[in-house]
């Protein structure tokens, strides 16, 4: 059996990125999942790019503030207490809006953890 806490305030964040990530990860030595802990400002993006994995799942639970993600679909806007989830070959582009009132801080989860199986995605079709 294994257990462990972790306060991800403990985590130092991740430098050169659109908005503060913590790698909750390896901090809790989880091998199967990706957990990553968010706080981004009024028009600060939470990705590196819009982007879809070969074989992951992931899942944005917004706990507080808001976020909206981008998909080729429409944008979907998602509150407080509220989760977006993305398919595996679905693509996507999640941000706190630029007209937010706050920081939206979001805890998101992808599985399988894999390496390698993000890709960028152009909306607009060009190379």
């Amino acid at each position: 059996m294994g257990y462990r806490t972790v306060d991800s305030a403990a985590v130092e964040p991740t430098p050169d990125r659109p908005c503060e990530l913590r790698r909750l990860t390896g901090a809790a030595g989880l091998e199967h999942v990706a957990l990553n802990r968010y706080s981004a400002a009024p028009g600060e993006e939470i990705p590196l790019a819009y982007h879809y994995h070969d074989e992951q799942e992931e899942a944005f639970y917004v706990l507080a503030g808001e976020i909206e993600v981008e998909t080729p679909e429409g944008t979907f806007a998602v509150g407080a207490d509220e989760l977006f989830a993305a398919d595996a070959g679905s693509p996507h582009r999640a941000y706190c809006p630029a007209d937010a009132d706050r920081a939206a801080e979001v805890l998101a989860v992808g599985a399988p953890q894999t390496e390698g199986d993000v890709h960028v995605y152009d909306p607009h079709g060009e190379a």
